[in-house]
């Protein structure tokens, strides 16, 4: 919160880079007390922040600096100072950060206190990532694009108050409005992090302030806001008219604020005006001609008024007063409407190019008002020939008639008035609404509100439109000083000055002031209150508005001219900016604004040269350089990033094997002075080469990562000396939640030999089942001689790996090239994966919570069948989809929680769970799944909920039926066709049923799930076409919908559209006639059974929009055939058809936001379609469905892992917060049970190394380390009865200095029979025999002595200090693991000496109380005693990390001339005779000649071929920017490569030599792969296998050729990539060694 008075000159921002390219962002903010570390992490680019005191949380700027450098600043490589962030993004190959280094006040101090600044200086910084994905060019060059955009001069902040919104704004500067924020989404990193105050709302525009007076009397301030829309943001002729977001180009919200200021603790009267404008809001565009003077003006001839309604709709709800609380005096009366004035301003003279535009916006303002969609708005236009005027009548009498238009709208829409009152004591004074926030300390009172706006528009809302808003606002500004009692009249006004009362009108006394009559006379006076002072004369004698009565002559004479000086002083800045941002130059035509100066004539030839000059300008920009700044405008927006970051990660990833990650077992190395191998995880020691023990075959790491995540990566920085074969050839992985029950992820997985420093990825899938490999074959059809195409549409036989949120160990082990040959050289070892927002959601931030209720929503918000309003911008995605009626539903299960024990009670489960060792005995914790339902459709065409997982039998019976019923009563014999197919495989995902899952199906009848596979169904060259159709259909709807999302924006609702975006046919269902003329859909009529519900089969019928034939829904296409209907085939062809949001080049059809593109709403029917088409959308259909599916998969696994950390379901997670222990209080009592000490011990960053066997029903084993203020405070956890002892093995967060254990007593107490004996060690190794005790306590003897440990407890719910038990160690011991032993007492134990080993301090004791016989839930004394506990609190201090690079030690040079000792052998080319390429270039066959040496192995430069991100349309609007899909589908399923190496025999027969699993690198990076044993052969061939489809070339150079068969992406062509080499001596070979070197 802020005073009056401050300011926030103290915000100071340091951007820091250290030698090792680490980018750290130190900010102090002026809101806050501390300074806040934010990392960089230089792999992947995500910010990190923990929030942990002393780690990224300091007290000030120099001591966060100090711990960065450890206390020496010449590690940093550059220290930037700024003054604010605008805004970061992670976009593959680099990050950029943007920062404001140098800020101007432009309104140091608004009513109330808060300061505008306007970016003065910006600085953009590149961060170089190590992740070696691969990125197109057109990527990295859009990277550079992007750091172009001009900021300087043209954007604004305010750090404290809300400005988004007109002044003042009801809402706090957290919550602004969207239309106006145009760092929005390159804010996003830093909520993600919990840290949204750091980066500042940016709006784009102008903001300054002049300060005027009144012959020396009363000062004003007059401060002028300009906010730019971004709702269509672009370049003067790619941005025009209205969009798909109803949105004008160039629109700008204009704000007048007048205030007198005042001293500290004094109301502050101001008064507001606010106006619009933007070019005309229809359909229209302009072509640039070179030859021409003017451009050709043209208007969408296909509805040019879409959108035009909603226009105003927006306009009218942003505007509309007439239910606020109004009461002054009864001058301002309530209005029945909201008028919108728009002032058209463009020639309208027969011949004018413009004159198109003045008839179609008459036009269009009759259509909105015919549709009667805005009964409550009235819509009024004056044209108004602005050029005409000047020149026929000249500037002041065209001035003089714009008064004349504008008096009667402007004084009904009226200002806005009130005062800022310092102390929220005096609200109970005011009369009229009342505003307050916690942005500030005290209230707005608002006397009247403006009800309405005013609208100027010009062809490009820019030179005319600055002047008549001008002229018009100048009107404004003189009744806004007259009622704040500030007189502008001069001596020369004659003629208007009136003894308070003016023709009869009475004006309102200034606030402060009061009318009383005198006791004696009955005269009145007036008394200001201010001041102190009375005088018999009126403060405001003047009439209202009386200078729009003026001539410009009596104007002028009439007034003082300064503060109208200044008030065109800002006009002219303003206008120079807009035009700026619209045009690339200044604006025209602003001569006209200083016409109330004396010398204006002077400049007004000057003025027509600098117009001529300014229109070269124009002209040149538009058409050269517009299409960049449009560019650079959607990057900034975060707009189109499917086009122009087709690759990059949308969220990036985790490294959670640094900076806490540690080795659970001590690497063996040759260095005797080596960390144990820590070295390998830390990124200051990129250039580490670590060297294995000499005898070492295999070297495996056991890696703890510092938070739990799916895995989805392995990187790996290949390190080595002279001889690059001693980095390892293979590597398995294994990952797990504990050290104990670890999983096989990857065997054998090939790594490259590569130049020293290369980084390279292995792809990471969950654990597959080897049965799910064996039915699906996925697995056998890599190891094919003669493999089959690949699957082009879809992954037909994919296979699903485990996914788990909770993975917490990762094992890998490395194996060389040649056993025996030495010691292996390692580099970094990277961990990459996905986390979930732990801190977030433990602390209740708004980002956990949006997780959570996200999560709870996706059954029906990422269920594509879903039909409920808003789920779906495109109309519900597959809506239309029948169910077949003999299909019955299955109601799901209502949960039943335990909030004693925190059980979670539900009867069913779900196939999709992530394996647990803990034992659950008579309840299934995961049992909560059930709640993820997946809705399906009822014969009436309505939504069920369903479990989402039926039984499988069940599942499997249906989908027989099914596939009986399409093939009829000759099952067995007949073959599927491809639309047959795809609809049974839509089938089979709506049933939940997995590739391997139906594949079992079909074979337990015999049916080979080949001949259902669509991707074997159709001719290649068709499929070629399909797949390029489907992969514009998929970046249409991405486009389409997105502009949704931003049409919401101000509005709240979408358009529902009567068919959906797919409309695909159920099984069964046919067209029912009647009134349809299409009868499209005309199959053999299924049984009573099967089909669909007359009421979605008959009825209503639509207009096709192409043959004007009557269809029914049946007969109809989907919405997606809309976007397709006016391409043509070389269009479809590639991703050149995605354009800006509102690209308006006439006849270009590329966009649904392009002037001349099909409208949504329309119908197409299916005969009108190509057969193209229509596959296209079944195809799309399938993609989304299968998307779904793994984003199920993704929500289930996260769900399982919050249950199996809180115990409850993500329904029940979060209650209300007054429900939790205030953050605040659990603070204090956090510092009391640790006395001041660091909980080094909570979860996510520490956790459990193994399983302990927990008891049915109770509370999750992780909860014993979760923060004090999460989960149930009634749960606990304990264990089975049958269980004596337990032993707990917890892994600190870091290293540390422990003093000590506190165990947090459960909410039932302790009895004699389970009050446990406790024993604890520590250790830094994970062997026991390494670990030392630090000591034994004795339960029962501290039971004998006090009572309060027995019985029930609630005390934690007040707010207490809850029961506890504190083990204070002897002395600290330096350690990370944790090992704890309950045991339970036996008969005759001896109890130990309090005084010695207990810490009582926190207790009441009372050694006489008689102690509880109870047992811990209920049961007599002597039965069912189990040990159970209630949290874990391990207390110390944290150990300082050194981040310093670390010195190796001295035998470092001792092993230096091992590194460095060359090769015996070095790899040499073999010569080719001749070779070729088939199966479009995947497929390379080499003929060498007979007297070839030995082969011995391949090089292989890396692709060039990017994974793109798009490949179906989105089927919720959380598919678009992808900043709320907890797990990306490439990393749910990764794309994969192989090579497939086959040499010719003596038998004539071409055997497989090897199969190498592709790792990612960088385009063109030099790979060696040796194969098993050298060969002698005259002929090879290669073959490129896996996931093909996934592959897509850079945009800006893919073949759009429409003889291309398949959709291959170029960038895989085995062309110029594989070399054969041999080893050979490089002495025996000479001076021919270095010219066929390979």
């Amino acid at each position: 919160m802020e005073s009056s008075a401050g300011t926030l000159s103290d915000t100071s921002i340091a951007v820091v880079i250290l030698d090792s390219s680490e980018v750290y962002i130190i900010a102090s903010l002026s809101t806050r007390t501390d300074t806040q570390v934010i990392y960089v992490d230089p792999t992947t680019g995500e910010l990190r922040y923990t929030a942990k005191q002393g780690y990224d949380v300091f007290n000030s700027q120099n001591e966060a600096l100090d711990y960065i450098t450890n206390g020496s600043k010449s590690l940093c490589k550059s220290i930037t100072p700024a003054r604010a962030i605008l805004g970061y993004a992670a976009l593959g190959s680099s990050a950029v950060l943007l920062v404001a280094t140098r800020l101007t006040a432009s309104i140091p101090n608004l009513p109330g206190g808060g300061c505008i600044y306007s970016v003065t200086e910006s600085q953009w910084i590149k961060v170089p990532l190590q992740n070696p994905q691969p990125q197109s060019k057109t990527e990295i060059k859009n990277i550079q694009e992007l750091t172009e955009l001009e900021i300087d001069g043209k954007h604004y902040f305010c750090e404290t108050r809300d400005i988004s919104r007109p002044f003042p704004s009801r809402m706090s500067v957290q919550n602004p409005d969207a239309e106006f924020v145009w760092n929005k989404w390159f804010s996003m990193p830093f909520r993600k992090i919990g840290l949204p105050q750091h980066c500042v709302i940016l709006l784009q525009g102008f903001a300054e302030c002049k300060t005027f007076g009144s012959l020396g009397q009363k000062e004003g301030t007059v401060a002028l806001i300009a906010r730019r829309s971004r709702l269509h943001p672009g370049t003067r002729y790619l941005a025009r008219g209205l969009n798909s977001c109803y949105s004008t180009g160039n629109e700008v919200e204009c704000e007048q604020l007048v205030w007198i200021p005042k001293n500290a603790g004094q109301s502050v009267p101001f008064n507001t005006y606010i106006w619009r404008r933007g070019t005309i809001p229809i359909w229209w565009g302009a072509e640039l001609k070179l030859t021409a003077a003017e451009a050709e003006i043209y208007v969408s001839d296909r509805d040019p008024y879409k959108g035009s309604a909603e226009y105003y709709q927006r306009l009218s709800e942003r505007y509309d007063a007439r239910n606020l609380d109004v009461a002054v005096g009864g001058n301002q009366k309530k209005s029945a409407l909201v008028p919108i004035v728009c002032v058209n301003l463009l020639r309208n003279a027969e011949g004018k190019s413009e004159s198109i535009l003045v008839q179609h916006f008459e036009e269009s303002l009759n259509y909105v008002r015919s549709i009667g969609k805005l009964p409550y708005t009235r819509i009024h236009l004056i044209n108004y020939d602005w050029h005409a005027s000047v020149k026929l009548k000249g500037e002041q009498q065209t001035v003089e008639g714009l008064w004349y238009l504008l008096k009667s709208p402007t004084v009904s829409i009226g200002i806005c008035e009130g005062d800022y009152l310092p102390s929220r004591e005096r609200i109970n004074n005011c009369k009229g609404e009342i505003i307050y926030n916690e942005d500030y300390d005290g209230a707005f009172c608002l006397r009247s509100h403006q009800n309405g706006v005013i609208r100027f528009n010009c062809a490009d809302s820019l030179d005319r439109t600055n002047a008549a808003s001008f002229f018009g606002a100048l009107q404004v500004f003189m009744e806004q000083c007259r009622r704040l009692g500030i007189s502008l009249d001069s001596d020369l006004a004659y003629g208007y000055q009136s003894p308070g009362n003016f023709a009869g009108y009475v004006a309102p006394l200034p606030p402060g002031w009061e009318k009383r009559s005198d006791a004696v006379t009955g005269k009145a006076y007036y008394i200001d209150h201010n001041t102190r002072t009375t005088t018999w004369n009126h403060p405001c004698p003047d009439k209202p508005w009386k200078r729009f009565d003026m001539t410009f002559e009596e104007f002028k004479r009439s007034t003082i001219l300064s503060p109208v000086s200044q008030l065109s002083d800002l006009f002219l800045v303003a206008g120079d900016t807009h035009a700026t941002l619209y045009t690339g130059s200044k604006a025209m035509h602003s001569q006209i604004l200083s016409i109330f100066n004396e010398e204006a004539g002077k400049f007004k030839q000057f003025s027509a040269a600098q117009n001529m000059k300014i229109t070269l300008q124009r002209r040149y920009k538009n058409a050269v350089v517009d299409s960049s700044r449009q560019k650079q405008l959607e990057i900034f927006l975060g707009l189109r990033h499917f086009k122009h970051f087709p690759s990059a990660m949308i969220n990036p990833l985790h490294v959670p094997s640094r900076p806490f990650g540690c080795f659970l077992k001590p690497v063996p190395s040759m260095f005797t002075s080596s960390d144990g191998g820590a070295s390998l995880l830390s990124f200051k020691r990129k250039d580490l080469i670590w060297v294995s023990a000499q005898a070492a075959d295999v070297v495996e790491l056991f890696i703890y990562l510092g938070e739990p995540c799916h895995v989805c990566q392995l990187l790996l920085t290949v390190a080595h000396g002279a001889d690059d074969t001693t980095f390892p050839s293979t590597v398995d992985v294994r990952t797990g939640r504990y050290l104990d029950g670890l999983k096989l992820v990857l065997e054998g997985a090939s790594i490259p030999q590569c130049a020293n420093g290369t980084n390279i990825i292995i792809p990471l899938t969950g654990p597959i089942s080897p049965e799910d490999m064996a039915v699906t074959g996925a697995g056998a059809g890599l190891h094919a001689q003669e493999s089959s195409s690949p699957s082009m549409l879809y992954d037909f036989e994919e296979v699903e790996g485990e996914l788990d949120f909770l993975t917490r160990v990762v094992a890998l082990t490395f194996y060389p090239a040649v056993p025996g040959r030495g010691p292996m050289t390692l580099g970094e070892v990277e961990i990459l994966g996905v986390s979930l927002p732990w801190k977030s959601i433990f602390s209740n931030e708004d980002t956990g919570a949006s997780f959570i209720k996200r999560l709870n929503g996706h059954s029906k918000d990422m269920d594509p069948f879903h039909t409920e309003k808003n789920s779906n911008p495109l109309a519900g995605a597959i809506t239309s989809y029948r169910e077949p009626a003999s299909i019955n539903s299955v109601s799901s299960a209502n949960s039943l929680v335990d909030l004693l024990t925190g059980e979670v009670a539900l009867p069913n489960s779900i196939s999709q769970t992530v394996a647990e060792t803990v034992v659950h005995e008579g309840s299934d914790l995961l049992s909560f799944l059930d709640d993820v339902a997946q809705p399906v459709s009822d014969g009436n065409n309505c939504s069920k909920i369903v479990s989402p997982q039926e039984p499988t039998d069940d599942g499997s019976r249906q989908y027989i039926r099914l596939f009986k019923l399409l093939a009829g009563p000759h099952w067995q014999e007949r073959r599927l066709d491809f639309m047959e197919a795809m609809k049974l495989e839509i089938e089979r995902l709506r049933l939940n049923l997995s590739a391997a899952e139906r594949d079992r199906t079909l074979l337990s009848i015999g049916i080979d799930p080949a001949s259902i596979n669509p991707n074997m169904l159709l001719e290649d060259s068709y499929l070629g076409q399909l797949c390029r159709v489907a992969s514009v259909l998929a970046l249409l709807g991405h486009a389409s919908v997105e502009d949704k999302i931003n049409a919401s924006i101000g509005l709240g609702t979408f358009d529902k559209n009567i068919v959906d975006f797919w409309n695909v046919t159920a099984i069964g269902e046919s067209c029912s006639g009647g009134a349809c003329q299409v009868r499209a859909e005309t199959g053999p009529a299924a049984g009573a059974s099967m089909t669909s519900s007359p009421s979605t089969t008959s009825g209503s019928t639509f207009v096709c929009s192409e043959c004007g034939r009557r269809v029914c829904i049946v007969c109809s296409a989907g919405q997606g055939a809309l976007l397709l209907a006016t391409y043509n085939s070389k269009e479809i062809s590639g991703y050149n058809g995605i354009t800006n949001q509102g690209g308006s080049v006439r006849g270009y059809s590329a966009d649904t936001s392009s002037n001349r593109s099909a409208p949504l709403d329309g119908i197409i029917c299916k005969l009108c379609c190509n057969e193209v088409v229509l596959d296209a959308l079944i195809l799309d259909c399938v993609r989304v469905l299968v998307s779904q599916r793994r984003r199920t998969r993704a929500d289930a696994a996260a769900e399982n892992a919050l249950n199996l950390v809180f115990g409850l379901p993500s329904k029940n997670l979060i209650p209300e917060r007054d429900q939790f222990v205030k953050i605040q209080a659990t603070a204090k009592i956090l510092e009391k049970l640790t006395d001041g000490d660091e909980s080094l011990a909570e979860f996510p960053f520490a956790s459990f190394l193994l399983p302990v066997e927990t008891a049915a029903g109770s509370a999750p084993l992780l909860s014993l380390v979760t923060p004090l203020n999460s989960g149930s405070q009634e749960s606990y956890w304990r264990a089975p009865t049958s269980v004596s002892s337990v032993e707990f093995v917890i892994v600190l967060s870091d290293i540390s200095d422990v003093s000590g254990v506190v165990l947090l007593v459960s909410p039932c107490g302790y009895s004699m029979s389970d009050a446990p004996t406790v024993q604890i060690w520590a250790s830094n190794k994970v062997d026991k025999e390494e670990r030392s005790c630090t000591g034994k306590w004795d339960m029962q003897s501290l039971l004998r002595s006090s009572s309060d440990l027995c019985g029930p407890d609630k005390s934690f719910k007040d707010g207490k200090v809850p029961r506890h038990v504190k083990f204070t160690f002897k002395n600290p011991v330096r350690c990370r693991i944790i090992w704890i032993t309950l045991r339970l007492p036996r008969l005759g134990s001896n109890s130990v000496n309090l005084g010695r080993d207990f810490s009582l301090l926190s207790m009441d004791e009372n050694p006489f109380a008689q102690p509880s016989r109870r047992a811990s839930f209920g049961g007599e004394f002597d039965s069912d005693p189990c040990i159970h506990a209630k949290r874990f609190l391990v207390v110390g201090r944290m150990v300082r990390r050194e981040i310093g690079a670390s010195q190796q030690g001295s035998d470092q040079v001792n092993v230096r001339n091992w590194l460095e000792r060359s090769p015996q052998l070095n790899r040499f080319k073999v010569p080719i005779e001749v070779e070729r390429l088939i199966d479009n270039d995947l497929v390379l066959e080499q003929f060498l000649s007979p007297a070839s040496p030995m082969l011995a192995g391949f090089r292989l430069d890396g692709f060039s071929a990017i994974k793109h991100r798009v490949n179906h349309s989105p089927s919720t609007d959380l598919d678009i920017g992808g900043m709320n899909c907890l797990l990306e589908e490439r990393l749910t399923s990764p794309a994969v490569l192989y090579i497939q190496v086959s040499a010719l025999q003596e038998s004539h027969n071409m055997v497989t030599v090897a199969e190498y699993r592709l790792p990612e690198t960088k385009p063109g990076t030099a790979m060696y792969f040796d194969f098993p044993r050298q060969i002698s052969t005259r002929r090879v061939t290669f073959r490129l296998l896996g996931d093909i489809a996934a592959f897509s070339d850079d945009p800006s150079e893919q073949d759009d050729s429409e003889y291309r068969a398949h959709p291959w992406a170029t960038g895989l062509s085995m062309a110029n990539k594989i070399k054969l080499y041999y080893y050979a001596d490089p002495y025996d070979l000479g001076k021919w060694a270095s010219l066929s070197a390979v």
